[in-house]
């Protein structure tokens, strides 16, 4: 019983919000370009580099404000990259999305060898975190005020960013055009609205979130940059964009239960149980998620079909 209470705590709760972040807020991203009708895995690379610049300029300017406005620009840049290749030449958004993946870990390994001399890791007084929040008044709230207080500004802008992103898609025009570029480009072409153009702005926007993302993992979660410490988050980030039907308050709670399982495996092995073991529940409850998809959506495929046959 003590063993369960040591990991069925608020503290719990707590590493979920902070390891859901940087999910949630590069799966909002994710959800824009999949509503324009990209599928873009390359969202793994983007946290990466935002997360190398957000430390490097954290550290250059001892400010983690121009760490965090450089990694955004630093993932519009990356998004413009993406579009100008998917959208404008027509590339393959599979094969473009592994190559930025895959050019994001060499470039971030690279320059923190040849920046700062270090290999693997690099940890640093002068790298200036994200500030953290604390609300007085919530200390008196028994579970709320340790759960809700004391962390990274982002965990609070998260929130927002996610029901703003709703907000934009289904309360604006430029939102329903963005839609419409992914379900009926055509139509939208004949209206006069460019359906490239607004399939650039998602790729341009899922690079500030991706940026957003990069700069919590490396001065929010944690306070420094080691290499490949995206660790596959932009991949979870598309499950839960996948499975969460590209509705942001979908995506939220999807991006939540994989926080969750995150933060039980860490916390699993506080009592014992191997690492080995615990790092792969938030994997394989992405794999679970994604067939789960496949499943469904053939049901109903077949019985669509099925009415269809029964109507003729």
């Amino acid at each position: 019983m003590s063993q369960l209470s040591e990991v069925f705590n608020i503290g719990l709760l707590q590493n979920t919000l902070r390891t859901a972040t940087p999910v949630i807020l590069a799966a909002m991203g994710g959800l824009l370009t999949e509503q324009a009708g990209i599928m873009n895995i390359g969202m793994d690379g983007m946290i990466l580099v935002g997360a190398f610049v957000a430390v490097a300029f954290s550290f250059a300017c001892s400010s983690a404000a121009m760490g965090v406005l450089m990694a955004v620009l630093a993932g519009i840049l990356i998004g413009i990259f993406f579009a100008v290749f998917v959208v404008k030449l027509r590339s393959d958004e599979f094969i473009i999305g592994m190559a930025l993946n895959t050019f994001a870990a060499g470039l971030t390994v690279y320059l923190l060898r040849s920046i700062f001399g270090v290999k693997g890791t690099f940890s640093d007084a002068g790298i200036v975190s994200l500030p953290t929040v604390h609300v007085d008044f919530l200390d008196h709230i028994p579970v709320l005020g340790p759960l809700l207080n004391d962390n990274s500004i982002f965990v609070y802008i998260t929130w927002i960013l996610v029901f703003l992103t709703w907000l934009f898609l289904y309360r604006t025009p430029y939102g329903f055009w963005l839609r419409a570029s992914g379900e009926h480009p055509e139509s939208l072409e004949t209206a006069g609205i460019s359906a490239h153009k607004m399939k650039f702005i998602a790729s341009i926007l899922c690079g500030v979130f991706c940026g957003f993302a990069g700069a919590h993992l490396s001065l929010g979660y944690l306070t420094m940059f080691s290499e490949g410490m995206s660790n596959s988050r932009g991949f979870i980030a598309f499950a839960c964009v996948i499975f969460g039907m590209a509705n942001p308050p979908k995506v939220f709670l999807a991006a939540l239960l994989f926080g969750f399982l995150q933060a039980l495996g860490l916390r699993l092995q506080n009592v014992g149980v191997p690492a080995d073991i615990t790092s792969t529940i938030p994997y394989l409850a992405t794999v679970l998620m994604l067939v789960y998809i496949v499943v469904s959506t053939d049901k109903k495929k077949k019985n669509k079909a099925k009415k269809q046959l029964e109507k003729i």
